[in-house]
This record gives C-alpha cells, structure tokens and sequence, in this order.
C-alpha cells in the first residue's frame, strides 16, 4: 500500500515541475520585456528576478491543482481495471509507449514557437500524462494491445472463447438429429454455418435406391429445416468455398481454417483430424458420453441402503452423486452397504432413478 501512495505523489510532483518551470520561464521572458523600460528599475534585484520569482510561485500554487486534476482524470479511466493478469504489464508498456509516441506528435509543434524555456514544460507535461494514460489503457485492452503487437516478441492475447465462435455444422450432426434437443436446451446458440457440400451429401443420400440411406438423408434435410426456424440460431448455407478440395471431410476442415469457426461434428475420426488441423472441434458424441448415467444395466455398485421403499421388499440407497437406488428384495439390510447389481436405469423430471438387485455375492 505505501509503494502505490507514493506513486502518485511522485507524478504531482513531477508534473508540478514542469508548471513551475513554465511559469517561472514565463516570468522570465515578461520581466524581461517589463526591464526594457527605464520606468521599470527594482535596483540590483532587478526586474527578471522579481518575474522569476513571482512566475515559479504561482507555478507552485497551479501546478498542484493541475497536476492532481489531470491524474484524477487519468484515474478515473482506470475504474475497475485493477484486477487483471500478469500479461497486462506488457500491454501496458506497450500502451505507455504509443501514449508518449501520440504525445509527442501532438506536443512537437509547440517547440515551433521557439522559448525552450516554455515551450519543453508543455511537452513534458502532455508526454507523462499521455504516457500514462497510455499504460493504464493498454493494461485494460490486453488482449487486443497483445494481438495487435506481441506476436513480434512471442506473445499473444488469449484466443476466442469456442462458445462464441460460429459452428460450420457437419453430416453426421444433421443426420444424427440430436442436435435440436441441445439447441432447444439452451446449450447451443448463435450463427450455424452449413456447406453446400454437406446439403450435396444429404441431398446423394435423400436420392439413394438403399431405404436405409434414403431415410437417413431425408431426416438430415428435416433437421436442418427445422432447426432454421428455431429462435436460438441463425442458419447460413455457404458456397463450396474450397471447390479444389475433393473430399468432404477436407473442405469442413478448410473452411473451419479460413473462417475461425468450430467443427459440431458426431464423427469421431473426423474430430481427430480437425483438432490436428489447428480447429476448434465440438464432438456431440463426446458431450453424450459425458452426459450418460454413472451406472447402468449389468454394473455392480456398492450401496448403503437407508430407508424402506414404496413396494413391498424394497430398499433405497443413494449413490455418491445423489443418484436414488431402489433394490429388490433389500428392505431386510437397511442399515448396511450391501453390493447390488443395476437391473435399469430411469430417468425422469427430477433426475434419474436406478433400479438393482442384490448381486449374487451378497451376504443372506
């Protein structure tokens, strides 16, 4: 805390230096005209000191109400910038010297006026406030400071959230039709980018002799038909952008590459090649693995059976993640953790409900 109060009183006084400097040359140069009269004599004293005199004192007084008027303004285009990551005292830098660059362009011409002894206080004073406002705003707008020039030092701001980017929409997502579930769950949003060569794919598979294919087709065209009319996104089709690209799988790459936009893809292999690629890949499938119950039919799970249930014999437990566990034939072991064996799994409003058996290895 005492390091940061001494800063600000270190650049009042600095730029009171410079007003106090400018004044007393201001003095200086008007006593001096004063002295040219013979009206004017103050003896051995002499006119240009009473000028310097009088000119650093009113400096003194101004200098300190200008000098804490111009850091309250800069201050004050810090609000809430405080709390930001290491990287930002780069940007900073950066900011403090396009801040006395802009500075000294805009100051230069005032040395035009001749006066050095006037005429460097104002450049010095409109190099540290630019300076500084220069820093303060460059470590609020890091990123772009950074991705403007820290490529050249090996730096870099932090890169698009995917979530914000838009999604080039593969085959397999259309066919799949899973994809308006997760739109309509809120998960998914904003700008769905689909390829004329995905719409040839669905339109080949939608013509196919095979019912198979000619019903998987039809349904990828429903979808996305559909999902045009859903509020949350906004579906684009896109030109062949890469018509010397042969395959498919290649172009959605491509385009993904030229556009900065994610893969949304249930093809696994393909996500692989993406991610190689350099793309942003969102797997569907990976999401529904992630998503599938902790246990299902056949798993052996250990329980502690606290309550009876609703059905004659039955028992309730709960797994770790809150997971209700009816067992069959159990409400004689409420009390202790027995193994069971899932027999199903339910899912319901509230959650999901499994249902089990004692497993054979279970005690009487």
């Amino acid at each position: 805390m005492a390091e940061r109060g001494r800063m600000p009183n270190a650049l009042v006084e600095l730029l009171r230096l410079f007003v106090v400097v400018f004044f007393a040359g201001l003095g200086y140069y008007v006593a001096e005209l004063i002295g040219k009269d013979d009206r004017f004599k103050l003896g051995a004293f002499g006119v240009v000191g009473l000028g310097l005199i009088l000119g650093s004192a009113l400096g003194y007084v101004l200098g300190g109400v200008l000098s804490r008027s111009t850091l309250g303004v800069v201050a004050h285009t810090e609000a809430g910038l405080r709390d930001t990551p290491a990287e930002q005292i780069v940007a900073g830098v950066l900011g403090a010297v396009l801040g006395v660059l802009v500075g000294a362009a805009v100051s230069w011409p005032v040395f035009l006026a001749g006066r050095p002894i006037l005429t460097f206080p104002v450049f010095g004073f409109v190099i540290v406030t630019l300076g500084l406002l220069g820093f303060r705003l460059g470590t609020s707008k890091r990123d772009a400071m950074l991705n403007m020039f820290g490529a050249r030092v090996g730096l870099s701001g932090r890169g698009t959230p995917a979530a914000s980017l838009p999604r080039v929409l593969d085959t397999s997502v259309a066919i799949d039709g899973r994809i308006l579930d997760v739109v309509r769950a809120g998960f998914l949003h904003g700008l769905m980018l689909v390829p004329s060569p995905v719409l040839g794919e669905l339109q080949g598979l939608a013509d196919a002799n095979d019912d198979q294919r000619r019903a998987r087709g039809r349904r990828g065209l429903e979808v996305l038909e559909t999902l045009r009319r859903e509020p949350a996104v906004d579906v684009q089709v896109l030109d062949d952008e890469v018509p010397g690209v042969p395959q498919v799988d290649a172009k959605l790459v491509r385009i993904c590459l030229d556009r900065n936009a994610v893969l949304l893809t249930l093809d696994s292999n393909l996500a692989k090649v993406a991610v190689l690629a350099g793309v942003h890949v969102m797997n569907l499938h990976a999401l529904a693995i992630a998503m599938r119950p902790a246990v299902g039919a056949g798993d052996d799970v250990t329980v502690l059976l606290l309550k009876p249930g609703k059905e004659s014999g039955q028992a309730v437990g709960y797994l770790d993640d809150g997971t209700m566990v009816v067992v069959e034939r159990a409400r004689d072991a409420i009390g202790s953790e027995i193994p069971v064996q899932v027999t199903s799994v339910l899912t319901t409003a509230n959650g999901r409900m499994v249902f089990a058996r004692q497993s054979a290895q279970a005690g009487p």
